[in-house]
């Protein structure tokens, strides 16, 4: 691979023809493990970057928490605003009165989702965590576990089964139709398409960044004016790209994370 592409895009698992990683496609999503041959190969980069984003979660919470005053400083305000943010406009609108018990989950998904989205961006790591489509789902298990636990603790097993999957004042002759559709709806499809949603979205996104910088690198390298030029072109949009990345990756956290309480608050509600 040149080392031009090394340098902008580590890719995973040397995708594409002859080494140069171009075409990318899903070959450039593989998971590199820490020890090949060692037997530990769920013991990937992957998997180290998803730990050091919950690393980075705790760490900066703790931090800006640390030395609170009356007036608060820079480190103080920033972190009070992310967590007014998500206290004010999704865990206090969403839930009601309820907000104080979701709002530590909350505040910690959405802040997980970010850092991992944020990976893609940074150089050292040019990966978004949720593009592998099975973090994306074991996030999305620990939000139907959530909202599903907090309709179970409210209304019992069976009451939230029947608040799930019967609305109510529909006629009994609909019940056979309503029923089967209801708990597809809130037990199958509700966690399959949070992850898709998420994982979709920076799949896509990435895959559009390795084809601009991968393809306008090649380009810069061919020796011929014209494809140079061309190549410049593409790195400089790239740029563009990158930026709007960051916005997919803030708005698919925030998206996540509305979702999340609005299951819960649905689990919650006297009547569907």
């Amino acid at each position: 691979m040149p080392g031009l592409i090394g340098l902008l895009i580590p890719l995973e698992g040397g995708a594409g023809e002859a080494g140069t990683g171009f075409p990318p496609g899903v070959e450039s999503f593989h998971s590199r493990p820490l020890f090949p041959g060692a037997g530990m190969d769920w013991l990937n980069n992957h998997l180290v970057q998803a730990i050091l984003a919950a690393v980075v979660v705790i760490g900066f919470w703790l931090w800006v928490s640390r030395g609170q005053k009356v007036v608060p400083g820079r480190k103080q305000f920033a972190g009070e605003f992310l967590y007014n943010l998500l206290r004010n406009t999704i865990a206090r609108d969403i839930l009601g009165h309820d907000y104080r018990k979701f709002l530590p989950y909350l505040v910690a998904l959405f802040s997980f989702i970010l850092v991992n989205n944020l990976f893609g961006q940074f150089f050292l790591f040019m990966f978004p965590t949720f593009s592998k489509i099975g973090y994306a789902y074991g996030l999305a298990l620990l939000s139907w576990v959530l909202y599903n636990g907090a309709g179970i603790a409210r209304s019992g097993f069976f009451g939230y089964l029947k608040k799930a999957t019967l609305p109510a004042g529909v006629p009994k002759a609909l019940w056979v139709l309503i029923i089967p559709l209801e708990f597809l709806s809130n037990f199958i499809v509700r966690p399959i398409t949070l992850a898709l949603r998420l994982f979709a979205n920076l799949f896509a996104g990435h895959l559009v960044v390795l084809v601009f910088v991968i393809g306008g690198t090649l380009l810069l390298e061919s020796g011929q004016a014209f494809y140079m030029a061309a190549g410049g072109v593409s790195l400089i949009f790239s740029f563009a790209i990158f930026a709007l990345e960051i916005f997919v990756g803030v708005l698919q956290a925030y998206i996540f994370t509305v979702l999340t309480a609005q299951y819960v608050s649905s689990a919650l509600a006297e009547e569907h």
